[in-house]
């Protein structure tokens, strides 16, 4: 909110230039954005007010705070009738005695009989539990330069000498107020009621809105007038020919204020203020200012008393405030003379009682409803800075940290050591790009998405994965290795944690010491097998059907005999949907943490040590059926040799001229290695043996 200084001090007698307010006033939780030279004499402070201070959303709230912190005293400017204020909560008759004056009685002077007048009703009081509504004789015309000025400082466009008065008190005091033209009221009347469904008012930004039945309006006899809290109606607007206008000043529930903000995609001055939640006592305040202005510049007298219809009244409410509590939160003890002085200037009301005070707490202060907020009120003004600095007593070991954590670093660790970045996507997708990754009815649409690109929660997180591959594709980066960890979501299985690889360009840096090669199936089968070594789980594949994937390069990988993902080559119609250019394969995986932690718990991770002494290695070459899987060769090796195999490892595969035309021509590396001892020939011997033997017994292997 940006506040001309000159009018700050109208209401604090505070010296420093705007530069050292604005630093204390952060001391104070207002974070100061900027502070804007006006002129050679003069600053606009532009403070950062959160939405639970709908308070300091005004003049005289900075005002109040600004006091506070230097210890100053708040003073009432001339012509400001806020020494009206304290009545006014008890008894709105004095406001109506005091906003009469002598421009109700001028009016009567020169009419021969009584004008006519506005009547006001709510119909619902729990939507709107205050309306004060006050009548006056105006001459429509440009506000003082002394007003424009300001309403410009805060960003306001001058409007009209009524218009800019209205704004003028919505700044000053924090109370959004409106002015209708009198004779634009049908019957005479304002009714402040329920929308009817499919009412429409064509609103004073030009736009015709279409209500709902859970709106609340300002009515008069025949039709809206204005949206309640939100905007007025072009319709009744106080135009330059006005003779008379009815001034409105009311509190409106804050919930309805922001469901009807938003249903109609507006958001206004008034409706931030009203949605965050106003001050009732104020309504009536706003309007004896509000009266007073006009009779200042000169732009009209009221016509007779103010209405005020205050059928649900609001009450301080009353909280306890205990002296050790205070001490306990804050760690350290703030002076009884301190705690009453802090909580007085700032508007609160503490009365004496058994091991603290009982604290009034005035309306303006939604904030405040627990014991704890007036402590902290306590503490930003006492000062942060003059609470010791010291460590709490460390009386319990620390708890410790969920498994799914560490797991998770490592899964990071082992993924970018394989060159990947980690990606961090919206978990909202649009429907057509979750539609290929989830079955029939199994998406969780969005009961009010965003846009059509937020429709529906992710399925999958390939989507929003291969939308960054796309992205950094367009940029000219040919080699793109992405991962991201995180949720997904389906109708059945609900919230799964899981983890996604996405990958295009080639396989290894471009280097003079030889050609490059793009990236292939294999390179992402490895990829998905180091995360299961993360896990401690040894990844296999099994035939995948998923049609995202592309045809004979997909597989689904398991661990222990149960799925806990796919991976393979992305589709070329996904892919043409993501954006992505023919002939540039995308290689996919998305594997299930919560089936990977349920499968490795329970399982210990060994370090062994370095190894001391030699290995051997051993090729073999065999011929096999091209249909049999290259696991169950591996899985025979290792079950038919001796523990002292450590490693084994393809490195040729061939069919061609020579070999038969159902056969493939494999050749393997074994690798073994004892921890105790060097291995001799002939144990080595021994183990190729038996190794060779269960090749030809299991899958009729022929050694060439």
């Amino acid at each position: 909110m940006k506040i001309q200084l000159s009018w700050l001090r109208e209401f604090v007698d505070v010296g420093d230039p705007a530069e050292k307010i604005a630093r204390t006033m952060s001391l104070r939780g207002f974070a100061v954005e900027g502070v804007e030279p006006l002129g050679t004499a003069d600053a606009v402070l532009d403070f950062e007010v959160t939405a639970n201070r709908p308070d300091c959303m005004s003049v005289v709230g900075m005002a109040r705070e600004i006091a506070t912190a230097y210890g100053l005293k708040m003073r009432v400017p001339p012509g400001l009738p806020l020494e009206t204020s304290r009545a006014s909560r008890q008894d709105p008759a004095h406001v109506r005695r005091g906003v009469r004056g002598a421009g109700s009685t001028a009016s009567r002077d020169h009419r021969a009989v009584d004008p006519p007048t506005i009547t006001i009703a709510i119909d619902d009081p729990g939507l709107c539990s205050r309306y004060v509504g006050l009548m006056a004789d105006v001459t429509v015309g440009p506000s003082p330069s002394w007003m424009q000025a300001r309403l410009q400082a805060a960003g306001i466009r001058p409007i009209s000498n009524i218009v800019d008065v209205t704004n003028y008190v919505l700044l000053e005091l924090g109370q959004p107020m409106h002015a209708f033209d009198f004779a634009r009221l049908a019957g005479a009347q304002i009714r402040v009621r329920p929308a009817r469904a499919g009412e429409a008012i064509r609103t004073l930004d030009g736009q015709t809105r279409t209500l709902s039945s859970d709106m609340l309006v300002i009515a008069d006899g025949e039709r809206p007038v204005a949206v309640a809290g939100v905007m007025g109606g072009a319709d009744s607007e106080v135009s330059e020919t006005t003779p008379t206008i009815v001034l409105e000043s009311a509190y409106f529930d804050p919930l309805s204020v922001r469901r009807t903000s938003r249903k109609l995609g507006l958001k206004t001055e008034a409706s931030m203020r009203f949605e965050r939640g106003a001050d009732p006592s104020m309504a009536a305040l706003a309007m004896a200012r509000a009266a007073a202005l006009l009779e200042q510049i000169g732009a009209g007298r009221t016509r007779g008393a103010a209405i005020d219809r205050y059928p649900k009244r609001h009450k301080p409410g009353t909280l306890r405030l205990r002296r050790e509590r205070i001490a306990g939160l804050l760690g350290a003890a703030v002076p009884d003379k301190d705690v009453r002085r802090i909580l007085e200037r700032l508007g609160f009301t503490p009365q004496p009682a058994a091991g603290g005070w009982r604290v009034a707490v005035p309306t303006r202060r939604v904030d405040v409803t627990r014991e704890v907020d007036l402590i902290e009120e306590v503490a930003r003004h006492y000062g942060f800075d003059r609470l010791p600095v010291t460590f709490p007593a460390l009386t319990a070991a620390p708890a410790p940290p969920d498994p799914r954590i560490t797991r998770a670093r490592q899964l990071r660790q082992a993924l970018t050591a394989a060159g990947f970045f980690e990606a961090v996507t919206f978990g909202f997708v649009a429907e057509a790009a979750a539609a290929p990754f989830a079955a029939a009815g199994q998406t969780v649409p969005i009961a009010n998405p965003l846009s059509e690109s937020f429709a529906v929660l992710r399925p999958s997180l390939l989507p929003g994965l291969v939308d960054a591959v796309a992205h950094n594709r367009r940029r000219q980066r040919a080699d793109v290795r992405l991962f991201e960890i995180g949720a997904r979501f389906t109708v059945s299985a609900g919230e799964r944690r899981a983890v996604a690889c996405a990958c295009t360009g080639a396989a290894a840096p471009e280097h003079w010491s030889g050609a490059s090669r793009p990236m292939d199936f294999f390179d992402l089968k490895g990829v998905v097998e180091r995360v299961g070594e993360a896990f401690g789980l040894d990844i296999h594949t099994a035939p995948c059907d998923h049609a995202w994937l592309a045809d004979g390069r997909r597989a689904a990988a398991t661990a222990d005999g149960a799925p806990v993902g796919v991976f393979g080559e992305l589709a070329g119609s996904v892919a043409d949907a993501h954006g992505l250019a023919r002939g540039e394969p995308v290689y996919v995986a998305e594997l299930d943490l919560d089936e990977l932690e349920r499968l490795s718990a329970g399982r210990a991770f060994r370090v062994e040590p370095l190894p001391r002494y030699p290995s051997v290695a051993r090729d073999i070459s065999i011929l096999i059926a091209d249909t049999l899987p290259a696991k169950e060769v591996r899985r025979t090796i290792r079950e038919a040799a001796p523990p002292t195999l450590v490693r084994v490892a393809e490195f040729d595969r061939y069919q061609g001229k020579g070999i038969p035309a159902d056969s493939v021509s494999l050749s393997l590396r074994l690798t073994f290695r004892s921890s105790d001892r060097t291995l001799t020939d002939a144990e080595v011997q021994t183990a190729m043996d038996a190794v060779m033997a269960a090749l030809r017994d299991r899958h009729g292997a022929i050694q060439r």
